[in-house]
């Protein structure tokens, strides 16, 4: 197949692209507007594939998104480029309204028009695969709010049918775009895919998420800032699992479906930080623990409680599970930024310094 796939140069995107060209015989077609969490770095490893061509364009723009599907001829589209990081959207929304949702929109429209122009064996194979977040969904109950010891198991999860809540900017732009997605297949029977995965983790992610954050901070002697008391709960997928999860389902997925990916691992956020702790304490030890580098910091606006996805959809379905547990994967993430520290380097234009972002006024 040819693959066009939009945000390739970013975090889960390389993965995926990577994942393609060096697990199957198709070809890939990035298109990246290459902003700061875009790095083509993180391509380097297949960048003189002869099955992987790149295109430096907006999404936005219809013109140049009208000649790359002319030119390249896409049998499926991986819709990944986005705006994503809550923080930024509190305090800069504009750019997730533009990207998420006017991106999406003009996706939709260029691949409509684009599939009216195919043979019909081509037109009934195509598919417009929307990669979103289970953020869309808002938040669940946390253990917290249970009085009796060990409800986990009463807890309720993020299914396919979970109505939709968001809290944040960036998962409001989200749920729009879902939104229109489903609204172009019912309307105008384009043949889309959804996938709303949870929090991602791995190789090559930009240092303004926690994890990476919290790996840079450590080594380097500097506070790790944990919101609030650091009882929120995420679902943790290793990105490399996604990548052969989000394949999956552009090449055996139901048109019209949704197909929640997860990685069946709920931590706490401090649970995440002092794990991180434990690891660079055998790896790189110091005088002291690293974890007396934890300070706790006013919370994020709107933080949702606690994700956690049912993933057995595509599990049934399509036969997809993950394959690194919560330890495992940090083991390998931990060991890569300390064997990468120069990627590190170079994503990191001098713009961002890792401060906190997303604080409102009054808030320290």
């Amino acid at each position: 197949m040819n693959i066009l796939v939009t945000g390739g140069a970013g975090f889960i995107g390389s993965a995926l692209v990577r994942h393609i060209i060096n697990n199957t015989t198709d070809s890939v077609i990035n298109v990246d507007k290459l902003t700061y969490a875009g790095n083509l770095e993180s391509l380097k490893d297949i960048e003189e594939s002869e099955r992987y061509s790149f295109e430096c364009h907006d999404i936005c723009n219809h013109k140049e998104m009208q000649r790359i599907f002319k030119a390249y001829q896409p049998d499926v589209v991986m819709h990944l480029a986005a705006e994503s990081h809550v923080d930024r959207s509190i305090t800069g929304p504009s750019e997730f309204i533009q990207t998420n949702i006017l991106g999406t929109y003009t996706l939709l429209e260029v691949a409509r028009e684009y599939t009216s122009t195919l043979d019909k064996d081509k037109r009934d194979s195509f598919k417009f695969h929307h990669i979103s977040t289970d953020e869309v969904y808002g938040d669940l109950p946390h253990p917290d709010d249970f009085e009796e010891p060990n409800c986990e198991d009463v807890l309720p999860l993020f299914t396919e049918k979970t109505s939709y809540a968001p809290s944040s900017p960036y998962s409001a732009s989200k749920a729009s775009s879902d939104h229109l997605v489903r609204a172009w297949l019912r309307t105008y029977g384009l043949p889309v895919v959804i996938t709303n995965c949870s929090n991602n983790y791995g190789p090559y992610h930009f240092p303004e998420k926690l994890i990476p954050l919290v790996i840079l901070n450590a080594l380097e002697g500097k506070p790790l800032p944990v919101y609030g008391e650091g009882n929120q709960i995420r679902d943790w997928l290793y990105v490399e699992d996604h990548a052969r999860a989000l394949y999956e389902v552009v090449t055996k997925g139901q048109v019209g479906e949704t197909y929640n990916i997860g990685g069946h691992n709920e931590k706490k956020n401090l649970e995440v930080v002092q794990s991180i702790c434990g690891i660079l304490d055998n790896l790189v030890p110091k005088e002291k623990k690293y974890s007396e580098q934890i300070v706790f910091v006013a919370d994020r606006p709107g933080h949702d409680k606690r994700y956690a996805i049912d993933a057995s959809k595509i599990h049934s379905d399509l036969g997809w599970k993950p394959e690194e547990t919560f330890e495992t994967g940090l083991l390998k993430t931990v060991k890569w930024y300390l064997n990468n520290q120069s990627w590190c380097k170079s994503v990191q234009d001098g713009s961002y310094k890792r401060e906190r972002l997303g604080q409102l006024k009054g808030n320290s």
